[in-house]
């Protein structure tokens, strides 16, 4: 603003001295828009100079009302409206128009907080991406709170924002800060409040739980208000752009590590904002004295629920499945999940403790979860097998609970009664149990020491067992058996020179034709071996192979 005297001192030169309006504001040191103010120029403007009608004109009254509407509306979405009022125009005069009509937001301010030492500290999630675990991806978040008055920060980094993560959050910011605040602040997350109607809050009954152990006040923010905990705000930007970013971690117990040196040698060290003269660490010192002292016993924050396997021996939690004893198969137990530990309990009784993965599609099991499942298959399949047993030879319930008194592993005396079982038969099997019994001698050995005794006592050769090969194709052939009445019927003919199918006779003394029926070749090797056993002569038994074939009467 100039005085009087410089206002016409302006006017003199301009109208009489004839000036320029820049020599006159470098002469006099003013802005020259100052000269022609005080020379009022725009009396001299023709209409020429003077600003032209535009094709937007007759469309401002509609962009006037549309903008007080809709403050925020985009200029080519009012060029679309204005073109289906007739505008033929591009859309830039119609951004020109939006840009100079478009009202202006209300500018905010704000008073600036002050925190006394150990009254509040202000706690939010950060969210960080995501990590590849395994076989899935798992979000990355991090917990961070911050004394408002130092400005000192602790963060746990996480695969999930459950409230047991958020809970483990402040067990771990209270023992690093060696205390707690009297107040924290929180804005309207899940982990906080189950639900909210404007000023009447619903907290999580756990985060009550947790203020009531430790003595603190928890404290809602407004909706939509982030700078009533600014501190927290600025705190999880200054955590993203100076620790975390293009930083490389092998895990997220790596990762809080590192977070943990940084803290004291970056974000601890820095000049305490507002007070230049002192660092964070200063302040923090300062602080730590006005904290409520921390209880006794620390919060428990595991997650504790109710869970039931389904036909296997496993429960599922967080994608992945943990073995438990097999006997609890099917039945209610408890799961107690924590950070690093999964346990599960049988009523009071731990059953079973797994690491925790987090991992996806995973089985986490105890080998001695698995040894016990395989034992109890095993001893399964050796019941099955006695209970076949006692069906046929009801005496062996005695015998059995001789060994049961005795101690005797069961499964080898059942698998050695059943092959007796398959070799002998039933009733020569029961007349030995009786025999041993009455003799109080009771082993599977015992029993076959008296079968292979009567045996050899009858003259009965000993059965040669056959082991096919483990190949499916052999094991898997169905072989249909003959009487035996059509060996003796095969013997006899040969005895009594019945033709062969070409016609021709052949005697006993003689040595026997090969004969190829419709029984196969076992059959006929078979014939054979009868034929020269039965011939005039021959010894009575099959002859020894590799004796000529021929026989003492040949």
């Amino acid at each position: 603003m100039i005085t009087p005297e410089q206002r016409a001192e302006i006017r003199r030169l301009f109208y009489a001295e004839h000036w320029k309006i820049g020599t006159i504001a470098a002469q006099l040191s003013v802005h020259a828009d100052t000269v022609r103010e005080a020379v009022e120029v725009t009396k001299f403007q023709s209409s020429r100079n003077r600003p032209r009608g535009t094709i937007v004109d007759p469309y401002l009254p509609f962009i006037r009302e549309v903008l007080e509407k809709y403050p925020r509306l985009r200029a080519t979405r009012i060029w679309q409206m204005v073109k289906g009022r007739g505008y033929a125009g591009s859309v830039l005069p119609v951004r020109r128009v939006v840009a100079h009509l478009r009202p202006q937001s209300s500018r905010k301010a704000y008073l600036k907080l002050s925190a006394l030492p150990g009254a509040q500290a202000q706690a939010d999630w950060g969210h960080f991406g995501s990590v590849e675990i395994g076989k899935g991806r798992r979000p990355l978040s991090c917990f961070v709170m911050v004394l408002a008055y130092s400005r000192a920060i602790d963060a746990v980094f996480t695969m999930d924002q459950t409230l047991e993560s958020f809970l483990r959050g402040h067990l771990a910011a209270f023992a690093y800060f060696g205390g707690v605040p009297r107040e924290i602040a929180y804005d309207n997350l899940k982990s906080a409040v189950l639900e909210r109607y404007g000023n009447a809050i619903r907290f999580q009954p756990r985060l009550l739980d947790l203020a009531g152990h430790y003595h603190f006040a928890p404290r809602i923010c407004a909706p939509g208000q982030p700078t009533q905990k600014g501190r927290v705000e600025r705190a999880i930007g200054f955590l993203r752009t100076s620790f975390f970013a293009a930083r490389s971690f092998r895990s997220v117990a790596d990762l809080n590590a590192q977070f943990i040196v940084w803290r004291d040698e970056i974000a601890h060290a820095r000049k305490l904002p507002g007070d230049a003269s002192r660092t964070v660490t200063d302040a923090f010192a300062e602080e730590r004295g006005y904290l409520l002292p921390l209880p006794e016993h620390p919060f428990e924050t595991d997650l504790v629920r109710p869970v039931a396997s389904g036909k296997t021996p496993h429960v599922r939690f967080d994608r992945n499945s943990y073995s438990i004893p097999h006997r609890l198969v099917r039945m209610p137990v408890t799961l107690v999940a924590g950070a690093d530990i999964v346990r599960v309990l049988d009523g009071a009784a731990e059953v079973a403790r797994h690491a925790r993965s987090y991992d996806t599609g995973a089985t986490i099991e105890d080998p001695a979860h698995v040894a016990d499942l395989i034992e109890q298959r095993k001893a399964a399949a050796t019941t099955k097998t006695r209970d076949r047993l006692l069906l046929t030879v009801p005496e062996l319930a005695a015998f059995f609970e001789l060994l049961a008194m005795r101690g005797d592993p069961m499964g080898r005396h059942t698998t050695w009664l059943l092959r007796l079982l398959q070799e002998h038969g039933a009733e020569a099997l029961r007349e030995a149990v009786l025999e041993v019994l009455a003799r109080g001698a009771v082993g599977a050995s015992s029993v076959a020491h008296l079968l292979e005794r009567r045996r050899r006592k009858r003259g009965v050769l000993v059965p040669i067992p056959i082991e096919l090969p483990a190949h499916p194709g052999v094991r898997e052939l169905s072989v249909t058996p003959h009487r035996l009445e059509d060996y003796d019927e095969l013997g006899k003919d040969t005895a009594a020179g019945t033709p062969d199918r070409s016609g021709q006779s052949h005697g006993g003394t003689g040595a026997a034709p090969h004969r190829f029926d419709l029984a196969g070749p076992d059959l006929a090797r078979d014939a054979h071996a009868l034929e020269s056993d039965d011939a005039p002569g021959g010894t009575g038994r099959r002859r020894e192979e590799g004796s000529g074939g021929e026989g003492p009467g040949a």
